[in-house]
């Protein structure tokens, strides 16, 4: 079950950085998060993601932490 959430929270990321017309390497400088770690969120084995990440991501995309959970 977890695989399957962190999935969908990476296709979440990905959906909406495109919308926001982000590449992989824009978000993570504007989040700081480390550009190889994205490629991994939006790959097909996730890592889990702390809230911490969560909360820098929203911001960087300018959603809410909550819109990356909607599925």
């Amino acid at each position: 079950m977890g695989d399957n959430i962190r999935l969908r929270i990476g296709k979440k990321i990905k959906e909406i950085r495109k919308k926001r017309e982000l590449t992989q390497a824009r978000l993570s400088e504007v989040a700081e998060i480390d550009y190889k770690y994205i490629q991994r969120l939006e790959g097909k084995n996730p890592p889990a993601l702390k809230v911490d990440t969560i909360a820098r991501l929203a911001k960087a995309l300018k959603v809410k932490p909550a819109d990356l959970l909607k599925f």
